[in-house]
């Protein structure tokens, strides 16, 4: 019987192999025979031994703990990224701890005051704007980074994104293209992604002579599909002959789709709507609607992969991985009269 916190050590002794064999039984099995990989993670279990993270990064000046920055665990965005992550991370020796920003810089300094401390193997962090503090503290990092979400110039380390700026500028031209000329952006949050797409928005109206910032609503509220409607609802107010919407995200788009059909206002004839991500609820819609697929979950995949091979020393791609993005047209953008 063991008193007290069972330890390495002990299992090393009961299942008679070294301490180092037991590190690796558990860290990376794939270095040890499988008769004692049975025996160890038998004793294991049976005495109930749990790592100790702290111990292992005095031992080895790091955990085997990946640390995953994000500004949301429940919007499904960022779900789909993270279940790309884990996906990967399953398979490998690597642990993957998240921890959730809120949206706030100094959420996020603090988070990786944290995870820095801990001597995490590698580091996934949403987004490129930074405070100057956490770019400070990323940028003394001992550890991989890997930026995620978008694209830039400047990438700390690694980065895997896309262009919000030409996503939106793409829907922007698509609903010009279908003869739409009153379109109006709905927006929310406005966290710097949501800048981004209002950004290409901007320009594309702006190159085809049709710019009206009046037909601009946002808002610093979190989007749901009852903001949609909201938003919506102050856009008709300005009576301002709105004849299309890009909504920032699909909830919105949705919410937006639900106002219209509350009010009578066809879609698309009369009505066009677009979003942005191409969740699942947009195809199945009636009408079906238009919207930027991302693709979020090979994003979490690339992330992952890039940082296990620069943590194991293996080449990494040179500069930022753009995933890009795909249009996909439905029945809210066929037209007006449609």
């Amino acid at each position: 019987m063991i008193e007290g916190r069972v330890r390495l050590s002990d299992v090393a002794r009961i299942a008679g192999v070294s301490a180092a064999t037991v590190s690796r039984v558990l860290h990376r099995p794939d270095m040890v025979s499988a008769d004692v990989c049975e025996r160890v993670n038998k004793i294991v279990e049976e005495l109930g031994y749990i790592a100790n993270p702290a111990a292992q990064a005095l031992a080895s000046a790091r955990t085997n703990v990946i640390g995953i920055l994000v500004p949301s665990l429940t919007n499904n965005v960022f779900a789909d990224v993270l279940r790309g992550i884990y996906t990967i991370a399953q398979d490998s020796p690597y642990e993957v701890q998240f921890g959730n920003t809120r949206y706030s810089n100094l959420e996020e300094e603090n988070l990786l005051r944290i995870f820095l401390n801990q001597k995490p193997a590698g580091l996934i962090i949403a987004g490129t704007d930074q405070s100057a503090a956490s770019r400070a503290m990323l940028a003394q990092a001992t550890c991989p980074i890997v930026q995620i979400m978008e694209t830039g110039e400047d990438p700390i380390d690694m980065m895997v994104g896309f262009s919000h700026v030409d996503g939106a500028y793409a829907a922007t031209a698509h609903l010009i293209e279908r003869g739409y000329r009153r379109i109006a952006f709905l927006g929310a949050r406005m966290d710097p992604r949501t800048q981004r797409r209002l950004q290409g928005y901007t320009a594309a109206l702006e190159q085809a002579g049709l710019f009206d910032e009046r037909l601009i609503v946002t808002t610093p509220r979190a989007s749901t599909v009852t903001l949609g409607c909201e938003l919506l609802c102050l856009l008709l107010e300005k009576d301002l002959d709105a004849d299309a919407v890009f909504c920032n995200n699909d909830d919105l788009a949705l919410g937006v789709l639900f106002e219209c059909q509350r009010r009578r206002i066809p879609v698309p004839s009369k009505m066009g709507i677009c979003g942005f991500n191409d969740l699942e609820m947009m195809a199945v819609a009636n009408p079906s609607v238009t919207s930027v697929k991302t693709f979020r979950l090979e994003m979490g995949e690339a992330a992952i992969r890039i940082l296990i091979d620069k943590i194991e020393g293996r080449p990494v791609p040179q500069g930022p991985i753009d995933l890009g993005f795909k249009l996909v047209a439905r029945q809210s953008t066929q037209g007006l009269g449609r």
